[in-house]
């Protein structure tokens, strides 16, 4: 857990997005080699060059010397499921009989308040050993689920977003539930966490698949009266999954044009995947302010494509990068940019390593609506970062002290990088302690 701290000040090289590179390239990153950062109150208040900064420091204020550890913002993943942490890394086929095989059970074995608690709990500890700091998280369709993530997060002193999973038909009988019910249960669940103390709230359809005609005009209905709160799907992951929208949805145009015709294309909308999207599809959602994760671990086991990264970014849609654990193998951002790095290559379209540390950081923050909070170290965010000790990892040591541009230095974080490079985790200022 975290411990209180008013105040620090920590000596290290420094890195962290104000902007895009793929809008302001290198100007959009600031490195500080010699950097200080100054902490008040949760908040970051001050960071610039240590000799400048330093002396504005109040007298007899100690200065944590860490030369050597690259301090960055904790890293945000938007999108995951919490219940499947059991079953990550283990493959089942493409994506529908995948869900039957794996995901279902998984998600069905969430059967009580106890097993929730400890999943969540068991999930949170291995985001945060992994440098993630803030995630949009899929409960189970139980209201318990949800509960229990929200009380392990607020313990934990976290900013995530969560919501129970809404689905009503295509999946297993125990796992439906009738609209009425997940009225009721979404709206004591939205009072009881939505807005507490770093919490929000998302309503969660699992997929227009399954979801009735009701549940998800019921969802474009709420988010129109509680336009605070976040909505979270999936979205054209697989070809035959498309096939099948079109079955369940004759009188859409496409995937998108459901969501679209039931209001829940808007700002505060993510969407996971949006791979098997046609050119007027990317527009369209570049234009309606919502957001899509990249999940490509994720693609890569279930086999479902590679996402045309580079089409979306310049139909303005805002990106951002979603381990998607279980069908993605793990809970470390690294690993999955490592893998969006291979998609990309795959593609012909190479992914610059200061755009990929921008999807899991400030790019990760601007999708999820929280710009002013995380993703960067300017002042007045949320004192959330890492500090990356590059000597944990010795082919990273070695590697690193020839490197001779941030671009550099970033590739090799994320393609030779894992949990051991994570030396500390910081929430609110405090470093969390994971041995408790």
């Amino acid at each position: 857990m975290s411990q209180t701290t008013s105040s620090r000040v920590i000596r290290a090289t420094v890195l962290h997005c104000l902007a895009s590179p793929a809008e302001q390239g290198e100007q959009a990153i600031e490195h500080l080699q010699d950097g200080l950062l100054w902490i008040e109150q949760g908040k970051i208040k001050a960071l610039g060059e240590y000799k400048a900064l330093q002396a504005q420091l109040p007298a007899g204020q100690v200065i944590e010397d860490r030369r050597g550890c690259l301090l960055i913002p904790g890293l945000i993943d938007t999108h995951t499921h919490y219940p499947q942490l059991s079953i990550a890394a283990s493959p089942a086929g493409a994506l529908f009989e995948w869900l039957s095989k794996r995901a279902f059970p998984a998600e069905a074995a969430i059967h009580d308040a106890v097993t929730a608690e400890a999943m969540a709990e068991r999930f949170i500890r291995e985001l945060l050993r992994n440098g993630t700091t803030t995630a949009m998280v899929f409960a189970g369709v139980q209201p318990w689920s949800a509960d229990a993530f929200f009380r392990v997060a607020q313990r934990y002193k976290l900013r995530m977003i969560s919501g129970k999973v809404l689905q009503d038909r295509l999946v297993p009988p125990e796992l439906r539930e009738p609209l009425e019910q997940a009225r009721e249960h979404s709206d004591e669940l939205i009072a009881r966490w939505h807005g507490v103390d770093r919490l929000s709230y998302a309503l969660t359809p699992r997929f227009a698949p399954a979801c009735s005609e009701a549940l998800l005009a019921w969802c474009g209905d709420h988010l129109d009266v509680h336009s605070d709160l976040y909505l979270q799907t999936h979205l054209a992951e697989t070809p035959s999954e498309c096939d099948r929208v079109q079955q369940l949805f004759p009188e859409c145009k496409g995937y998108l044009d459901v969501y679209d015709h039931y209001g829940l294309l808007r700002p505060r909308s993510l969407f996971a995947h949006a791979i098997h999207l046609s050119a007027a599809e990317q527009q369209r959602l570049g234009a309606s302010g919502a957001s899509v994760a990249h999940c490509p671990s994720s693609n890569l086991l279930l086999g479902s494509g590679l996402m045309p990264l580079q089409a979306l970014q310049q139909a303005s849609v805002s990106l951002s990068v979603g381990t998607d654990v279980g069908a993605g193998p793990s809970c470390s951002i690294l690993k999955t940019l490592a893998d969006a790095v291979r998609v990309q290559q795959l593609r012909g379209e190479p992914l610059n390593p200061l755009y990929a540390f921008y999807l899991a950081t400030l790019g990760g923050a601007r999708a999820l609506q929280l710009e002013a909070y995380a993703g960067n170290l300017q002042p007045g965010t949320e004192a959330d970062f890492l500090l990356l000790d590059m000597s944990a990892v010795p082919e990273l040591a070695v590697r690193g002290e020839a490197v001779e541009s941030i671009d550099e230095l970033l590739a090799l974080i994320i393609l030779l990088g894992d949990d051991r490079l994570v030396t500390e985790i910081n929430i609110l200022g405090s470093p969390v302690e994971l041995n408790d």
